[in-house]
């Protein structure tokens, strides 16, 4: 069974895999059965999903009859306003089949204007408190990607008490200095809080080359190998306040579910180093940027 950890203080135990649902996006019910076998077997508990993951939602909705006291479900609104996060969070709900989920994420809030729109009087945050209050949603969330997330949700925090953030994490995200420093502030206060860290894009190797035709379900090229996307895996968990989202594609699970199971140290620098010359492992944010954020 996957080791767990409390998921900062909701008072559940996650497990450190976390099911990243966008991997369900274009799946048949059959192909995401076969998942849900998969994460009973090996105890992943924890699942999370997305109003914008194409049809995720309603193929985690028939699993949701039998197993929901079996998940931390987490699902996300993009909306930035109020009306629209409203019916986003309702609409979320009837496609699960649920009554309730555990986690409501505020989804990619990295944008400034974004930002605004959401905090403001009239904006999603106003409906995510009202899902809370209302017993809707349990506990809410930010997530993000890009360069400046780690700052961004650092602004997010001393707005609002989020109970998790997510974002990017990976042995070449961190070469940007100014990203791991805003990073390693947004984890200190985040261990004072007791708010949890979800990582992302941990087993990334880089875009796909211009004019190449993707073989995976993910916007990004992924590691491939077993023993490089444990590396990967394993320098995540090697941080005890981190929990590892598995990638937008199912075919990829398996691989990071033994990652997981097989942790006992983080990989040698030299090894990521490796990894990273060898595979040209490249950022998917750059700061500065087009698409980087």
């Amino acid at each position: 069974m996957l080791p767990r950890m409390p998921f900062g203080r909701t008072g559940h135990e996650s497990s450190r895999l976390i099911f990243g649902a966008a991997a369900l996006w274009k799946s048949t019910q059959d192909e995401a059965d076969r998942a849900l076998e998969l994460l009973l077997v090996h105890g992943v508990n924890h699942i999370d999903v997305a109003a914008s993951y194409g049809d995720a939602e309603l193929r985690v909705g028939p699993w949701m009859r039998e197993h929901r006291r079996r998940f931390f479900l987490a699902t996300k609104t993009g909306e930035r306003g109020y009306a629209g996060a409203r019916d986003e969070i309702r609409r979320s709900l009837d496609r699960l089949r649920v009554d309730q989920v555990d986690l409501l994420q505020l989804h990619n809030l990295v944008n400034v204007a974004d930002w605004e729109r959401a905090f403001s009087d009239d904006g999603a945050l106003r409906a995510a408190v009202e899902a809370r209050d209302t017993g809707l949603v349990r506990f809410l969330g930010v997530t993000g990607h890009g360069t400046r997330v780690a700052a961004m949700h650092l602004q997010s925090l001393e707005r609002f008490d989020f109970d998790s953030v997510l974002l990017p994490y990976s042995y070449v995200a961190l070469q940007d200095a100014r990203y791991a420093e805003e990073l390693d502030a947004l984890r200190r206060l985040c261990r004072e809080r007791g708010v949890a860290v979800q990582t992302i894009k941990s087993i990334a190797r880089r875009r796909w080359p211009e004019g190449a035709r993707p073989k995976r379900a993910t916007w990004y090229e992924p590691l491939e190998e077993p023993r490089e996307i444990e590396r990967a895996v394993q320098f995540v968990l090697a941080q005890p306040d981190l929990f590892v989202n598995s990638a937008g594609d199912l075919a990829l699970l398996p691989a990071m579910v033994s990652a997981t199971e097989r942790f006992v140290a983080a990989p040698s620098e030299l090894q990521l180093r490796a990894d990273a010359e060898r595979l040209g492992i490249a950022p998917l944010f750059v700061r500065g940027f087009a698409g980087s954020a």
